[in-house]
């Protein structure tokens, strides 16, 4: 019960921390320290995945695996791809083509009550 407590807690400080990134204090004003406080973790390192889908296989079928193989996973056509960060669910998005490069189109942002949901 008490890690759901630190949880809500962490998204009330995340809720902050969007007023001051948009300029909003309680006060309305954005403070010196407020703005200190924010350069801290803004050069903090995060691990972002994109995930297309999974499979379960047997060992002896991955030994297998040659190129122009293919490997059936959990994702439909059209289906949406999750966006991860730190290994937790925070998006979901499409995958398009930008200057011959893949990228992801961000279509859904996961909510913090959402994030919350998932730890139960």
């Amino acid at each position: 019960m008490a890690e759901h407590q630190d949880d809500l807690e962490a998204l009330e400080d995340i809720d902050n921390l969007d007023q001051i990134k948009e300029g909003q204090s309680a006060t309305g004003e954005l403070t010196r320290e407020e703005t200190q406080n924010l350069d801290l973790i803004l050069d903090i390192p995060l691990t972002v995945t994109v995930e297309l889908g999974r499979s379960k296989l047997l060992i002896n079928d991955l030994l297998q695996l040659g190129q122009g193989s293919v490997i059936e996973l959990t994702k439909l056509v059209g289906e949406p791809l999750e966006i991860l960060v730190n290994n937790k669910l925070v998006a979901r998005g499409e995958v398009v083509v930008v200057n011959d490069k893949f990228g992801v189109r961000l279509t859904d942002i996961v909510s913090p009550m959402e994030r919350v949901q998932t730890l139960t």
